[in-house]
């Protein structure tokens, strides 16, 4: 099992922001770069609703994530930033995760 770590500096999210490389799925969009360790943040903002929904959405996110990187090895500083929509399950959000698992690179 790999550790994997929170972002959390808000200067991390920035240059992640700034220079970070896209990818996009059907239910969230993924923004990284090259890092020394694997650490993994979640951008949910308030047009998705109020709190509880907002933290409904980062649980399925690191559930799914827990999911689908245990033998993940490479080295990137990742931010998920879902799409606004009406219904959010972890069926799709682990489905859509093995699949940008690949194209990381």
């Amino acid at each position: 099992m790999i550790l994997i770590e929170r972002l959390k500096r808000k200067s991390d999210f920035d240059a992640i922001f700034k220079r970070g490389k896209k990818i996009y799925a059907k239910s969230f969009m993924v923004l990284y770069l090259p890092s020394k360790s694997l650490k993994i943040g979640y951008c949910v903002s308030k047009k998705h609703g109020k709190a509880v929904v907002r933290n409904r959405i980062k649980r399925l996110l690191r559930a799914a994530v827990r999911n689908n990187f245990g033998s993940f090895d490479k080295k990137f500083n990742i931010v998920f930033l879902p799409k606004v929509k009406e219904n959010y399950s972890f069926k799709e959000y682990s489905e859509e995760i093995s699949l940008i698992l690949g194209k990381l690179t």
